[in-house]
């Protein structure tokens, strides 16, 4: 039975060599010009399917003269010869083939392409039946990717090839700005892997990197070697060079080390280790640095410094330095775990865990403003259900301080455990019933308070206790959703009760407080012993009910505005909230604090974050909302709300340093969203209090877009001090006042400039100014930054300049400025321009020591 005619495997080197190594980032290949290597082939028809379904298709031959040579039974097709086979296509001038042996040899205008590649070539021969094939003077165009080269010589012999005199890059042929050429490239398609041999990367004309041997992947399995590798400079590390060594250990589990050495600090080690199985995954990473000569070279960075002020120094006088012997220096590093097991569809276990070896590691490990914020390592553990109707958790948290500017007694309690049961259920369309039950038991380590020594130089310490407690939690409640097209009713009824077993000595804290403030309160009176007992209450209580209704409606009309039609919205809302007054001075502040007034908090039936206030009131807030939303795409283009709440009586019920509200109105508040135009976006909050007539709140945050890259941001936040008398002075009255401009500017399809000045209005100084040009081609983009930023927790700005080569599909070289423009310019990369900015938050995607983001998310 004589063998049919089959494809050549033309592509499988070309495809899989240096194409494989390169990036296969989503890059803009906008700037391109319509330039192919190899252009398209107008004899050939369009691919159909993919690479894996060919080998089940025929093969079709079109064209030419067929016949037949002599005694060596040779098929000859001639004038211009078409085989098609799915998405594969071969074309060629003179064909022949000999189905004994299984030689053939096309000669004259070799073409080819699939779904991924176009090529040519002189001449192809070679042996199906020993599957060996030779192919002379390839060029090759990539559709997939903007890949394109060529090659002298490919020789293929089953699952292994070469390639001979190869080159590769993304550029266009008549703009060659860089290209990567090898002398030799050896393929091993059982391996996955190939061995690149005395390799060049060309900038133009002149070489810039050469290496003599390199072995790389050609396919998607993992396989232990070296990763790029990160290397950078800066005023703090010296120069720095990461490398990352990953290792295949299993098919469900893998490791990856971290080794770097910094020339300003010293070398480390990371650590990571991944692992997947049918119930859960997780990872873990560790890092270790054995010395780190920071504290020896830049002694500044370590001091007594704490942010309500030193209570050794006088008023002038410098901080004192953290001594020698105290500084962090030997042993550093950090530890994250996460990972989660799924018990079966319902219950599930998940660990987030974060370590820290001293509360100066994110200031020395973190060059952003978010990473320079968190001020603690928060690490939990626990098991949660939920179902149809109802959620569930045990859990346990530990609290670590990673500020050195803090004192452990302002750390959160641990949870050491919590355990919470929510459950809400609609029994009938108008009836709906629930309950929010939690229990919890705080705990606190022992604190070191540093005394008021009067003699300069290091304070002397000691360390106290801080007790804690156990508290239970439950809210039953029952609501009645009344809804119609265009209105809703929603009255709800719960009863809260609150209880609590504390530690004798906290108790003790506790009548002693209620002592003074009954003393203060009443003058003449004297504090007793008798007094402070009847004040103790080892398990005191809490219970009230409250009541709230919800209420609103909606209007709508068709209006239209300069020829456009929308739709225009009229939303006003009332919601009245009662709960009788309790005497909560008797109940400890465990997880508790006031929330943020804003347009949210109109709504609220608790103006506390925790369990250990609950908030009387009898208020009642009217509100209204008006909304333009287009008729043809559904867009909102203008949302404005404002409202304020009526306080009917006093409220009593405090927390820490708080007053009681007055009876009267609150502030207003305000917020208004606008989008005139797809490319203009402006928000605005603001509110303002009439009984002070000053604003609580203003901010502003408008954006623009330019072309299809371009786009500048402008923010302006400003907050009163609410724990400021009135009259205060400006700088103690203001919380924060700050403005933040920042864009990115297209000169032309090349040239940009980017820049960003974010300012403390209050404190009358720079967080951070970034002024930077790019230069970006098809192929090609360079990007040169210089950069001011807040560099520790004591204020000082450190000043930085960085640059980076991106060789697009193949690498970049130098610092990842784009990643620190991301961050800084919202809508840099347009994908981005919905997203908020990051928030101070544990992030594992970053790690490693010295580097500009330890463990910390600055995309951010």
């Amino acid at each position: 039975m004589r063998k049919p005619l089959r494809l050549l495997p033309l592509s499988l080197c070309i495809a899989i060599a240096l194409p494989a190594y390169a990036a296969d980032d989503n890059e803009n290949w906008g700037l391109c010009p319509l330039i192919d290597a190899v252009p398209s082939f107008d004899d050939a028809p369009a691919p159909t399917g993919t690479a894996d379904q060919r080998s089940s298709q025929p093969t079709a031959i079109d064209g030419g003269t067929l016949q037949r040579g002599g005694d060596d039974q040779n098929i000859v097709v001639q004038d211009n010869v078409r085989l098609s086979r799915g998405d594969q296509f071969l074309g060629t001038d003179k064909l022949s083939y000999n189905q004994e042996s299984g030689k053939y040899t096309a000669e004259g205008h070799v073409r080819y392409q699939d779904s991924s590649m176009r090529l040519v070539a002189e001449h192809a021969e070679g042996d199906q039946n020993a599957d060996q094939h030779q192919i002379d003077d390839v060029e090759y165009q990539l559709t997939s990717r903007r890949g394109n080269g060529g090659a002298e010589r490919i020789q293929l012999n089953g699952a292994k090839g070469a390639l001979h005199s190869s080159t590769y890059s993304t550029c266009a042929p008549n703009q060659r700005a860089w290209e990567l050429r090898a002398h030799r490239i050896d393929i091993d398609t059982e391996e996955g892997m190939g061995v690149a041999r005395n390799a060049t990367l060309r900038i133009g004309k002149i070489p810039v990197l050469y290496v003599p041997w390199f072995m790389f992947p050609v396919d998607d399995r993992r396989r232990t070697g070296l990763l790029y590798p990160n290397i950078g400079m800066s005023g703090k590390n010296g120069f720095d060079w990461r490398q990352p060594i990953y290792l295949n250990l299993a098919p469900n589990y893998d490791a990856t080390l971290f080794p770097r050495y910094m020339t300003r600090r010293g070398a480390a080690l990371g650590v990571e280790f991944r692992w997947l199985y049918e119930n859960g995954s997780g990872e873990t990473y560790v890092n270790w640095m054995p010395r780190d000569d920071l504290s020896r070279k830049d002694p500044d960075r370590y001091s007594y410094y704490i942010r309500e002020g030193n209570p050794v120094l006088k008023p002038g006088e410098a901080i004192p330095l953290l001594p020698e012997g105290q500084r962090p220096r030997d042993n550093r590093g950090e530890f994250a775990f996460k990972g989660t097991h799924r018990f079966n569809g319902t219950w599930y276990a998940g660990a987030n865990l974060a370590w820290v070896s001293d509360k100066y590691y994110l200031q020395d490990f973190s060059n952003s403003l978010y990473g320079q914020s968190a001020t603690s390592l928060r690490s939990e553990i626990g098991v949660y259900g939920r179902g149809r109707y109802w959620d569930a958790s045990v859990i346990a948290d530990h609290n670590q301080l990673a500020d050195f500017t803090l004192q452990e007694s302002s750390m959160a309690y641990d949870r050491l455990p919590r355990a919470t049961f929510h459950w809400q259920q609609p029994m009938l369309p108008w009836l709906e019933t629930g309950v929010d039950t939690e229990a919890v038991r705080f705990q606190h380590a022992d604190v070191k308070y540093v005394s008021n020594d009067p003699t300069p130089g290091i304070p002397a310490s000691r360390r106290a206790e801080i007790p804690g407690g156990s508290r239970f939690d439950v809210r039953p409640f029952v609501s009645f959703p009344l809804e119609g097209a265009a209105w809703y009713i929603r009255p709800k009824l719960a009863w809260r009760y609150t209880a609590y077993e504390l530690d004798a000595s906290l108790a003790k804290q506790i009548a002693n407080q209620r002592a003074d403030a009954f003393v203060a309160a009443n003058s003449g009176t004297v504090k007793t012993d008798e007094m402070v007992r009847g004040f103790y209450d080892k398990s005191p209580t809490r219970s009230l009910p409250i009541t709230s209704i919800d209420a609103g409606l909606y209007f709508d009309r068709e209006t239209e505005i300069r020829g456009d039609h929308y739709v225009h919205t009229l939303e006003p809302r009332v919601f009245y909230l009662r709960a009788p007054y309790r005497d909560q001075d008797g109940l400890p502040l465990f997880d508790t604090n006031p929330m943020s007034f804003s347009w949210g908090a109109l709504f609220r039936d608790n103006r506390y974050s925790g369990a250990d206030r609950q908030t009387d009131a009898n208020q009642l807030t009217t509100a209204l909302t008006t909304r333009l939303i287009n008729s043809e795409d559904g867009r909102e283009r203008l949302a404005a709300s404002i409202g304020q709440i009526q306080y009917f009586d006093d409220i009593r019920v405090v927390a820490g340093a708080e007053t009681p509200i007055k009876q009267g109105k609150s502030a207003w508040v305000a917020d208004v969203s606008v989008s005139p135009t797809d490319r203009w976006t402006i928000n605005a909050t603001y509110q303002w209090d009439p009984r002070l007539r000053s604003e609580d709140v203003a901010t502003l945050r408008a954006r623009y877009l330019f072309g299809n890259a371009g786009v500048v941001n402008f923010a302006y936040r400003y907050r009163r001090n609410l724990a400021a008398p009135p009259g205060s002075p400006r700088d103690q009255a203001d919380q924060y006042e700050q403005a933040d401009v920042s864009f990115l500017y297209p000169i032309n399809n090349n040239w940009s400039i980017v820049g960003r000045y974010y300012y403390s209005i209050k404190d009358s100084r720079p967080l951070e100014q970034i002024a930077g040009v790019q230069w970006e081609s098809c192929c090609l983009a360079v990007r040169a930054i210089a950069r001011r930023y807040q560099r520790n927790r004591s204020e000082d700005l450190n000043s930085s300049f960085q640059v980076e080569f991106e060789l697009k599909g193949l690498g970049s070289a130098g610092q990842n400025t784009e990643k620190v423009l991301r961050r800084a310019i919202l809508g840099y990369n347009r994908d981005d321009l919905y997203l908020t900015p990051p928030s101070p938050s544990v992030s594992r995607e970053n790690r490693g020591p010295g580097g500009d983001e330890a463990i910390l998310d600055p995309t951010l």
